[in-house]
């Protein structure tokens, strides 16, 4: 089980593994976002996408009876205790892995301990991210029975290379030049793509090379965002409208003198777009968000900013902030002055990246740990049901 997106992309690299091992397994992806589940039908084509059942007794069992899973693996921490109950009755295991549990959800989860530790301790395994992750798990349950430390699967999944197909059709899309600077702003919440544009004109003003593509993080903001553009007096090239087919088409408004702003609306390419970035600011951080995924720019050896609030990531930021691999801004005056300083100085940006790529493959390995872990659950002559299911 895959909450959203961003769990939904670490699937790959860890399903082609346990295919590979065991093959002839049969793999049901479930979400419980609508863009979960879009980004999971276009991913995983070849598998069967249901939405998750809601938390009551009547409807997860059935579910359950419906699709007969050998096991049940649910990705970071997406806990829902019927679920987790009737899975225990059925005899089915139900295992967290890639397990994370932040400081905050922790205090939140420790109030009702005497709740959540049998159910934890209901669970076949726990595979976590870090030891830190470890001990809170462990607290809640009472004991470390059952826990693994496995590291992130994340960075498995991390794209280095640049030079990927999708990178370079969205390149063709948005018409960038190799002469250019790319700042890819992405995941971002209101106000950041404001503060964004406001930085991209005040620094372009001496480094006119300069180019910036807006990714919002929640598809019903797209029509926003664009608006914003659009109120701003500027350009506009949106993804959306452009389909494969027609990517080198060329925008008469779109000048040197005003390029276009890019706008990155769909579902699932920011992991390719940020193979464009030169420098990357990641969103949900200069807000009460708590930050998103900083790792697939940092893979891509770009300079990589984002705000102070980002306690969802918090053991990721220390390490590159350890590694001097990041940079925090605390507001758009210190995100104008990084920027700024990267442009006068592309070399100290570049080192950043260097460093920060180093980190993430430095990181790379969870992947086979956590199947060495799971895959003898996977094998049964049992076999799910997606017609069942639906």
């Amino acid at each position: 089980h895959a909450v959203s997106v961003g769990e939904v992309l670490q699937l790959p690299p860890l399903l082609e593994e346990l295919a590979s091992q065991n093959p002839g397994v049969e793999f049901v992806i479930t979400t419980t976002t609508h863009t979960g589940y879009a980004v999971a039908r276009e991913k995983f084509p070849q598998h069967c996408i249901c939405y998750f059942p809601l938390d009551f007794s009547w409807a997860v069992s059935r579910a359950l009876q419906r699709i007969q899973p050998t096991a049940v693996f649910l990705v970071e921490m997406e806990f829902w205790p019927n679920f987790v109950l009737a899975a225990d009755r059925l005899k089915i295991p139900v295992s967290i892995i890639n397990g994370r549990l932040s400081e905050n959800s922790f205090r939140g989860y420790r109030k009702i301990r005497a709740l959540i530790g049998p159910l934890l301790n209901r669970l076949h395994l726990i595979a976590v991210q870090t030891d830190a992750y470890a001990k809170r798990f462990a607290q809640l349950k009472g004991d470390s029975a059952g826990i693994h430390v496995t590291g992130s699967i994340k960075f498995d999944g991390v794209q280095i290379e640049r030079d990927d197909p999708l990178t370079e059709e969205l390149r063709n899309a948005f018409q960038l030049k190799s002469s250019e600077t790319i700042l890819v702003v992405g995941s971002t919440q209101s106000p950041e793509e404001r503060i964004a544009l406001d930085v991209y004109l005040q620094a372009r003003k001496r480094f006119p090379d300069l180019r910036l593509i807006l990714v919002p993080r929640h598809q019903e903001r797209f029509e926003e965002v664009a608006g914003l553009v659009r109120r701003y007096g500027l350009p506009l090239i949106r993804r959306s409208h452009h389909s494969r087919e027609d990517v080198g088409s060329v925008l008469p408004f779109s000048t040197s003198a005003k390029p276009a702003i890019c706008l990155l609306d769909t579902l699932g390419e920011l992991k390719a777009c940020w193979g464009l970035a030169a420098f990357a600011f990641v969103g949900g951080s200069l807000t009460k968000r708590g930050g998103q995924n900083m790792i697939e720019p940092a893979g891509y050896g770009a300079a990589v900013m984002f705000g102070p609030n980002t306690w969802n990531f918090k053991d990721v930021v220390d390490a590159l902030i350890q590694h001097r691999a990041a940079t925090v801004v605390r507001d758009q005056d210190e995100l104008l002055d990084t920027l700024t300083g990267w442009l006068e100085d592309p070399e100290s940006a570049k080192r950043q990246g260097e460093r920060a790529r180093k980190f993430v493959l430095d990181q790379r390995g969870a992947t086979n740990r956590t199947v060495e872990l799971i895959s003898p659950l996977v094998v049964s002559s049992r076999e799910p049901s997606c017609d069942r299911a639906a």
